[in-house]
């Protein structure tokens, strides 16, 4: 797992970024990637498959309960199911490390299978509250036994036969939404999420890719009810993973920032409930292109080339949020640097993320000269108009990776370095970022 020793570090572009590169496979596919296959009837591979630390927590856990899961040479994963309702019994507590999707969705599957499981992880998960999934699948029958404040270490006691629910969520989380699908394919009867807002959708369209009976229904409103049958049987399937939005997102802005950049970043996920930031920063007038539009294991995907562009500051709608919700702190980087006004709103989500990323990004980046004012849901920032920020001091990630990985973009439009205070979170969601942002032409120091 990750590191207990901090790895400092700071970036600078002494050049224009230049050059084609692939990001590491999309993180949110990756997970469900491995606990379908798990529980299908048959074996499945996956390629593509993002081999951060959160997805290797997964990988463990799945392994934990019984389930047979290799890698070969070739970095293809092969996954024997044992089938929805077969879940062993795990010998031990489950190390999730710093993954918090994972541990959400493992709740919802263990929820309806007769097992016990104990979660823990480390201190950014610990200090994260798993109420919003717990209601729900206690509705189911689960019973938890959390630490103080609904939090890790949890010890989950599924039920079999549980309890179909209808279940309205009372904020956008595709976490939560996921959670209780998952726990109702060992369910019998009909399990029915209503989301008033649309998430990220990879749950449902690849429910319906092993087999699952699923429907989507979309009302005038735009609510969206999922309804998944029961006592499902999956199907072995071959997944093909696409590149990682989130992780994409980092390159795009830098290329986006640095005067003279020209960059390819090929084979990403551009799914609807997943693209606003890219939507947001053509918005701001980035040059964001998508090129060879194609679909890749039921996903859209795009190679997306982007060049240097002066960003204008805009409002942020609140409704594109759960579109974009991890990249909002890279977002606020590019907001720092760009003519005028950004404002956004609505992005309470991010008070309990791996961090509180509305804080420590309006914290960081105040230190390193930029104008931004923290606001309950959101940030108010007025940029630089392209011109490069002070930087000069140490920035505290709190073993978050994104809130790492955005100032590292931001010390490439410094005048003094900007040092982040360890680079090691960022194993759980792109291994290989540091080497590919060099590749385009950043300098690490």
């Amino acid at each position: 797992m990750i590191s207990n020793t901090p790895l400092p570090a700071s970036f600078s572009a002494p050049v224009p970024l230049k050059g084609t590169i692939k990001v590491p496979g999309d993180k949110s596919i990756s997970h469900r990637a491995l606990m379908l296959s798990a529980l299908a009837v048959g074996r499945s591979t996956v390629r593509g498959l993002l081999e951060g630390e959160d997805v290797l927590a997964t990988a463990a856990a799945m392994r934990a309960m019984g389930v047979t899961i290799d890698r070969s040479d070739d970095g293809v994963w092969t996954i024997d199911g044992v089938g929805v309702g077969s879940l062993l019994q795990p010998q031990s507590a489950i190390e999730m490390g710093n993954s918090g999707t994972s541990t959400r969705l493992l709740m919802g599957l263990i929820a309806s299978h007769p097992i016990t499981a104990t979660f823990t992880g480390d201190a950014s998960l610990s200090s994260r509250p798993m109420k919003r999934v717990m209601e729900p699948l206690s509705r189911m029958g689960a019973e938890f036994t959390a630490t103080s404040g609904d939090r890790l270490p949890m010890m989950v006691r599924g039920i079999c036969p549980a309890v179909p629910i209808e279940y309205r969520l009372p904020v956008a989380s595709a976490q939560v939404k996921s959670a209780v699908l998952l726990a109702g394919l060992n369910t019998p009867g009909i399990t029915r999420v209503i989301e008033p807002v649309p998430t990220r959708d990879h749950s449902e369209r690849m429910l319906a890719g092993f087999g699952a009976e699923l429907t989507v229904d979309v009302e005038a409103d735009g609510t969206r009810i999922i309804s998944l049958t029961g006592e499902a049987t999956l199907r072995a399937q071959d997944i093909v993973v696409p590149g990682d939005p989130s992780s994409a997102a980092f390159p795009v802005v830098a290329a986006l920032l640095v005067p003279g950049s020209d960059v390819i970043v090929e084979n990403v996920g551009i799914n609807a409930t997943r693209a606003g930031l890219f939507d947001i920063l053509r918005a701001m007038g980035g040059h964001v292109e998508y090129l060879n539009e194609r679909e890749v294991g039921g996903e859209p995907v795009a190679d997306i080339h982007v060049r240097h562009s002066v960003l204008k500051g805009i409002a942020v709608p609140a409704d594109i949020a759960p579109s974009m919700i991890d990249e909002f702190p890279v977002l606020f980087v590019a907001a720092a640097l760009a003519e005028g006004r950004t404002v956004t709103t609505g992005l309470e989500e991010l008070r309990v993320k791996e961090s509180d990323r509305i804080a420590l990004m309006a914290e960081g980046l105040a230190a390193i000269g930029a104008r931004v004012t923290e606001t309950e849901d959101g940030m108010i920032i007025d940029g630089t108009g392209g011109a490069l920020l002070a930087g000069g001091a140490s920035v505290a990630t709190k073993l978050d990776h994104r809130i790492a990985m955005s100032f590292a973009i931001a010390g490439l439009m410094t005048k003094a370095p900007v040092t982040i205070d360890d680079m090691t979170p960022v194993a759980t969601s792109f291994p290989q970022f540091t080497e590919l942002m060099t590749a385009l032409g950043a300098v690490r120091a």
